[in-house]
């Protein structure tokens, strides 16, 4: 056979290919086979995590990993980043950095992070923040405490609403709540580098430190007796919000100052704990601008 003939048979073949492909398009839009389940589902299922020390965090995505990198309290140590994601991080070159860059494939930081994580082709290894004590807050006019608020994606889009409105802290417990990570990072959007995040062990006490502290405690309660508006009172605001299914614990209710409700005239009376606290912190910080 020559040369002319196989590619004469490698076009027909290629064509007739096309069709089927077509055909099969075709009889899925209109529900008579199966639309095969994606492939990378199958890959998040057969990888299992590495194991990673106490002292160890994990953090990607371009936004989040610049972040961390102009972050001066920020202990890197390493960045970990595509050829093209270093291009667009625009830092100088690699040599003159303080902390080590290794050049890899989007395929290394999946075996480190899992498949379905949006990592962009960055990745950073830094140690955990440094760790804040309440006394250092005095100053703050506004803070945010989580009565243990489980879903790190809810709690990074609360983070990003409290560095928004200018709030000093995010407060939250040791236990069920969500530690410092890349999760966590990302849903911040680069906010768990601006506001401190401090987990404490017992958050009666800590409510009471901060009533020593000078103080306003809030709770938000979907039964409290007043309209947050009307809860609002002297120069120092600490909001409290509770899980997303289980509201304020029973200790946390008997410790706060002020109980107090987000009056919503529409059908709907609940919102998403991240919605709440953005319009709680909305409120309060329109309360200590007058």
């Amino acid at each position: 056979m020559s040369k002319n003939d196989n590619n004469d048979k490698s076009g027909r073949d290629g064509h007739y290919a096309t069709l089927r492909r077509n055909v099969r398009d075709a009889k899925r839009e209109r529900g008579e086979i199966p639309t095969p389940a994606p492939r990378r589902r199958d890959k998040a299922a057969g990888w299992q995590p590495p194991q990673l020390q106490p002292d160890q965090v994990h953090l990607y995505g371009l936004h989040t990993v610049r972040a961390a990198l102009e972050n001066p309290e920020r202990v890197i140590v390493k960045l970990s980043v595509t050829q093209n994601a270093f291009a667009r991080l625009e830092l100088a070159e690699p040599e003159t950095l303080p902390y080590p860059v290794e050049f890899v494939s989007p395929q290394d930081i999946d075996k480190i992070l899992g498949p379905d994580a949006i990592h962009q082709g960055a990745m950073v290894e830094t140690r955990p923040l440094p760790v804040r004590r309440l006394e250092a807050l005095k100053e703050s006019p506004l803070l945010l405490v989580l009565d243990q608020v489980t879903d790190p994606h809810n709690v990074g889009a609360i983070m990003r609403s409290a560095v928004a409105f200018g709030a000093g802290a995010l407060i939250t417990t040791q236990r069920h709540s969500p530690t410092e990570s890349g999760v966590l990072a990302k849903s911040a959007s680069g906010a768990l580098e601006l506001i401190p995040y401090i987990q404490v062990t017992n958050l009666a006490n800590a409510l009471e430190e901060l009533h020593a502290l000078g103080f306003q405690t809030i709770g938000l309660d979907s039964e409290g007796p007043a309209p947050l508006e009307g809860a609002l009172s002297g120069d120092k605001i600490a909001l409290v919000l509770g899980s997303e299914g289980k509201g304020l614990r029973q200790k946390t209710r008997d410790t706060v100052k002020t109980l107090a409700r987000l009056d919503m005239p529409g059908a709907i009376k609940s919102l998403n704990v991240s919605n709440a606290a953005a319009i709680a912190l909305y409120a309060s910080r329109q309360h200590l601008t007058r």
